[in-house]
């Protein structure tokens, strides 16, 4: 039983070894606008594959490529979390200082060259393996909600699905990691230890396949937002808004309907009604206790209300257009969180 438990485990990992290279491939000679969040990914994907080949595959017996294969674990992290920046971030930009992140693996790499690897190095390895595992789990979650405040105090548009995924991308990773620690726990228990082994296995097979049909299917998903912007303060006391320019605000809105604009940026809606980015998001934050995408997305829902209600003859995918969404989810999202039903139940309750 666990010389078939040990073939299946086999088994996987090639087929899981030849996916990631597959993917690697795949992201980087895809055609796309942003080359750097695909590459970043695809070096992440490649140095993932050291690590699995141990799935199926006995390294030589040399001190340096043991060293190398172990030590390599600690660039997975860095590069992921190097990428999540890449995916939000449209002029995110590779720096020398990014450079930095790769001390751990250089450190560990140039100490198992030289010393080996003995139970002790190992001990030690471990535990800043996984002291660094979650520091960066920390800080991809920290830099993800910097992410989610930005792009909903400065844009309109569909951004919160990058933002479902990667979070979601990243959760699944912290699953998978916990499946590990466990297994290290049981790894007396021969029979729990291969069990976990193959679980785990699976679990990596899943994720990665999950992501090659989102990478698939969603080619559009990291369009990115702009690094310089910085989260609006909503105590700002220096900027008094008068009501009087909220009432022009609103004014302007139900006027011009600036929001059927898909792309509208609070950028783009300041300078055509002149008025300050900074000095619009307060106004908007405070005077409506909305960010700036649920405040457009706000009247988006009203004119998609009034067209399900006066207008059968359009489809749902019609009115979504033509009200500025550019995606069914996350106008089927907004919809829900404004009216509390989907649009197709809305239409029928007022038809």
């Amino acid at each position: 039983m666990k010389i078939e438990n040990m073939s299946f485990i086999n088994d996987l990992g090639k087929i899981i070894f030849f996916l990631f290279l597959l993917l690697s491939a795949f992201l980087i000679t895809a055609k796309s606008e942003r080359k750097l969040p695909n590459y970043l990914f695809a070096a992440f994907l490649l140095v993932s594959v050291i690590d699995l080949s141990g799935f199926f595959l006995t390294p030589p017996d040399n001190k340096i490529i043991k060293g190398f294969k172990l030590a390599s674990v600690l660039l997975q992290m860095p590069l992921y979390y190097l990428y999540v920046n890449a995916a939000c971030y449209y002029n995110f930009t590779f720096r020398k200082k990014h450079l930095l992140h790769a001390l751990p693996f250089l450190f560990f790499l140039i100490w198992f060259g030289i010393t080996g690897i003995s139970e002790q190095n190992n001990n030690v390895f471990d535990i800043v393996s996984t002291v660094q595992y979650y520091f960066y789990i920390v800080a991809v979650f920290f830099e993800l909600r910097t992410f989610r405040k930005l792009y909903q105090e400065n844009y309109s548009s569909n951004h919160h699905l990058t933002y479902k995924w990667l979070l979601q991308t990243t959760i699944l990773f912290l699953i998978g990691n916990t499946f590990v620690l466990i297994r290290e726990f049981l790894k007396d228990n021969e029979t729990a230890f291969l069990y976990l082994y193959t679980l785990n296995s699976i679990f990596v097979l899943f994720v990665i396949s999950w992501f090659v049909l989102n990478a698939l299917y969603r080619p559009n998903l990291l369009a990115g937002i702009n690094k310089d912007l910085v989260p609006v303060q909503q105590a700002e006391e220096s900027l008094k808004e008068e009501p009087e320019q909220l009432k022009s605000l609103l004014n302007f809105m139900k006027t011009e309907n600036p929001y059927l604009d898909d792309k509208l940026t609070l950028q783009k809606l300041a300078e055509l009604i002149g008025m300050q980015e900074k000095q619009l998001s307060v106004l908007i934050n405070k005077h409506t206790g909305k960010h700036f995408f649920d405040f457009i997305n706000e009247f988006r829902i009203n004119k998609a209300k009034n067209l399900l209600k006066d207008h059968p003859q359009l489809t749902v995918l019609e009115v979504l257009y033509e009200v500025g969404f550019n995606s069914k989810s996350s106008f089927y999202t907004a919809f829900k969180k404004e009216t509390g039903v989907t649009p197709t139940d809305y239409r029928k309750s007022v038809v």
